[in-house]
C-alpha cells in the first residue's frame, strides 16, 4: 500500500476497506506515527466478519489458528481451514436446533475447541452472543436470562446443574457428556457444511452482549455490534503487534472481553495463531512449560499473573518469546524492570474497556517509559476532560462523539440513563482518570471514583499501591481512605502478603516507614490491615466495598483485629 494515503487520507468502503485498514497497520507495524497518519476507519453498511473476512482468509489456509493444550497433557492443533468448514458445519447443526437471526445465545464453555467454533457459527447465523464465564453461580445466571433475553444455552457438561433453577421454554445444547432434556453438540458432527446465510448483516446488528464486572454495582449490559469488535479490534492487533504466522497467548478467562480482545479477534485479525492452556485453575508453572515447549511468540497476561509468574521464577526466556503485553489492571515499573531483568523483554502497557477496544497502548517500535500506559492507537481519539468538561493536563479519558469511532460499543442495554452519563458533553466517558505528559504520552491515574481528597490535597491509590507493591513482603494491596473530621480522609492501605511473611505489629510499622521514606507527605499511608482483597468474579479489586466499610467503621468506631495503625508505635 502506498504511503500516499499518509498526505491524503482516504476511507475505503465495504470489506474493501476493512483489508485495506488492515493491511496499512501491518506495514506500519513499528511506526505508529505513521500508522496513526494514514489510518481510516472503513465505512462498513453490511458486513459479517466470520463470512467476509474470516472465510475468505481461512480458504486453503493450513496454518494453525487454534493451539490447545490440555491439562491432561493432550493437544489440539486445528488450522484456519479446519475451522471455516467446521464452523459452517456448527452453523448448519444450530440453525436446526431453532437458532435464528437475532436470537440470543449464552454461550458457557472453557477454552475447549468448542468454544471457538460456537463463536464464528453463531456470527455466520446472525445470533447474538452472551458469553459467560465459568465463575457465575444461578442467581448471576438469572440476570444474565432475564436483561440478556436469553433463548438458547450452549454450555459444558460440568455446568448443567447451574440450569436447573431456570425455567423456561429455552434450547439448552451441552458439549461434552449427553444428558436428558440436552442437545448433544457432538451430533453437529454429523451436520452438512453447506452452510448458506439467510440474509445480509448490518455491520451495525448487535453480535455481542457482554456483562461487566462492576466493582460497584450490578453488571452493566454491554451491546457490540458486527462492526465495533471484529473491526475495532483492528487496534488491539496493532497494540499486540501480531503478523500472520505468529502464535499469541492470552491470559483470560472465556466469558470477559479481554478472551474476545486477545483470544479471538486481534490474532485472526492479523492471521495469527491463538494458543490456549485449558486448565481448571492457573498453574504458573505450567504456563512457564508451556512457553519452554512450545513456539508461542506473543503473550499478554494481566499484572496479577506476572507477579505470580515472578514469585515462581520465571527462569530463563522461552526461545521463541519476542513480545511480552499486560492489560486489565495499572502496570507498574517494578513489574516492567522485573520481566525486563529477568528475560530481556520490554513488558508493554495497553489501556482499553469491554465498551471499547484497545484505545491507547505502547506498540511495538515505541520508546518503553516505565509508568506511561502509551499513546493513542490508530483511529482513535483521545482527550482528558476535567470537572467542567474542558480540555486538559490531567482528567477523565474520553473518545470525542465527532466523528467515526467503530471500537465504541452500541451502548448499556436497556439503561438510557446510564447511556447518558456515559456520553455527556460529546463525549464518551470512561469513568478512567489519566494525565498527560507534554511528548503526548497518557499515564493512568485511577477510576474517578476511586480519588480521595486529603486536606486539600487529591490521592489517586494506584500511585500510593505502587509504592507499597515495592516492598519484599507485599503480593497486593489497594489503598482507600479512611475518614477523619480535620482531614478529611486519611490513605489506609489493605495489604494481602506473599508466602512466608507473618501479619503483625512489626510488618505493619516498617511497611508504613517504608512508605514514609517513598511517597510524598500527603500520601502518607498511616493504617494497615492484612487481608485478602475482595475481588470480582473478573479479578478486579473491590475497592467500592473496602470504602464502605471504612465508612462503618468509623461510624461504630470499630478496628478490625489485623488493622495496625502509625500511631500504635508513636511514629505519626
Amino acid at each position: 500500500m502506498s504511503t500516499d494515503l499518509v498526505d491524503a487520507p482516504v476511507t475505503v468502503e465495504g470489506v474493501a476497506g476493512f483489508l485495506a485498514a488492515r493491511r496499512w497497520l501491518l506495514d506500519h507495524r513499528e511506526d505508529l506515527a505513521t500508522a496513526r497518519a494514514g489510518f481510516r476507519w472503513p465505512r462498513l453498511e453490511r458486513f459479517n466478519w466470520a463470512l467476509d473476512y474470516f472465510d475468505p482468509m481461512a480458504r486453503g489456509n493450513d496454518a494453525v489458528a487454534l493451539w490447545i493444550v490440555h491439562e491432561d497433557g493432550r493437544e489440539e492443533r486445528v488450522s484456519f481451514a479446519e475451522l471455516s468448514r467446521r464452523s459452517h458445519q456448527v452453523a448448519v447443526w444450530l440453525r436446526s436446533q431453532g437458532i435464528q437471526r437475532g436470537d440470543r445465545v449464552l454461550l458457557m464453555l472453557g477454552n475447549e475447541r468448542a468454544l471457538w467454533e460456537s463463536m464464528l457459527a453463531l456470527m455466520k447465523l446472525g445470533a447474538v452472543i452472551v458469553p459467560a464465564t465459568a465463575q457465575l453461580v444461578p442467581q448471576d445466571l438469572a440476570d444474565r436470562f432475564a436483561r440478556g433475553e436469553v433463548r438458547h444455552v450452549i454450555c459444558a457438561a460440568h455446568q448443567r446443574g447451574k440450569f436447573e433453577a431456570i425455567a423456561g421454554d429455552y434450547t439448552r445444547i451441552v458439549v461434552g457428556q449427553a444428558a436428558p432434556g440436552w442437545r448433544a453438540y457432538d451430533e453437529s458432527a454429523a451436520a452438512s457444511t453447506d452452510f448458506q446465510p439467510e440474509g445480509e448483516t448490518r455491520a451495525s446488528d448487535p453480535l455481542l452482549l457482554y456483562f461487566t464486572s462492576g466493582t460497584t454495582t450490578q453488571p452493566k449490559l454491554v451491546a457490540h455490534s458486527h462492526e465495533s469488535y471484529p473491526v475495532g479490534h483492528l487496534s488491539t492487533m496493532y497494540w499486540l503487534g501480531l503478523r500472520p504466522g505468529d502464535l499469541h497467548l492470552n491470559i483470560s478467562s472465556p466469558g470477559w472481553a479481554k478472551h474476545a480482545w486477545s483470544t479471538f479477534f486481534a490474532p485472526w485479525n492479523a492471521g495469527a495463531g491463538v494458543f490456549v492452556l485449558n486448565r481448571s485453575r492457573f498453574s504458573a508453572p505450567a504456563l512457564l512449560q508451556a512457553l519452554a515447549t512450545h513456539p508461542v511468540r506473543s503473550m499478554c497476561a494481566p499484572p496479577t499473573v506476572w507477579r505470580m509468574l515472578l514469585q515462581d521464577g520465571l527462569g530463563p526466556r522461552p526461545v521463541s518469546l519476542t513480545d511480552v503485553l499486560s492489560a486489565g489492571e495499572p502496570l507498574q515499573a517494578d513489574l516492567i524492570q522485573a520481566v525486563r531483568a529477568h528475560w530481556g523483554l520490554c513488558l508493554r502497557d495497553g489501556y482499553g474497556q469491554t465498551e471499547t477496544t484497545c484505545q491507547i497502548g505502547n506498540p511495538p517500535g515505541c520508546p518503553l517509559i516505565p509508568g506511561c500506559m502509551g499513546w493513542p492507537m490508530p483511529g482513535y481519539r483521545v482527550e482528558l476532560l476535567e470537572a467542567e468538561d474542558h480540555p486538559a493536563r490531567e482528567g477523565e479519558i474520553s473518545l470525542p462523539l465527532d466523528g467515526p469511532l467503530p471500537p465504541l460499543m452500541l451502548g448499556y442495554a436497556h439503561d438510557p440513563e446510564r447511556n447518558g452519563r456515559a456520553t455527556r458533553a460529546g463525549h464518551y466517558r470512561t469513568g478512567d482518570l489519566a494525565r498527560r505528559d507534554a511528548d503526548g504520552g497518557f499515564y493512568y491515574l485511577s477510576r474517578a471514583d476511586d480519588v480521595f481528597k486529603s486536606s486539600d490535597y487529591r490521592i489517586s491509590p494506584p500511585e500510593v499501591e505502587a509504592v507499597l507493591l515495592q516492598h519484599p513482603a507485599v503480593a497486593d494491596v489497594a489503598v482507600v481512605p479512611y475518614p477523619d473530621e480535620t482531614r478529611l480522609a486519611y490513605p489506609k492501605a489493605y495489604v494481602s502478603l506473599k508466602p512466608g511473611w507473618t501479619p503483625g505489629p512489626a510488618l505493619a510499622q516498617d511497611l508504613m516507614r517504608f512508605g514514609r521514606e517513598h511517597l510524598a507527605p500527603y500520601k502518607r499511608v498511616r493504617r494497615i490491615e492484612f487481608a485478602e482483597l475482595p475481588r470480582t468474579i473478573s479479578g478486579k479489586v473491590q475497592r467500592g466495598l473496602l470504602r464502605a466499610r471504612e465508612l462503618g467503621r468509623a461510624a461504630c468506631g470499630t478496628r478490625a483485629a489485623q488493622e495496625y495503625r502509625e500511631e500504635d508505635d508513636g511514629a505519626a
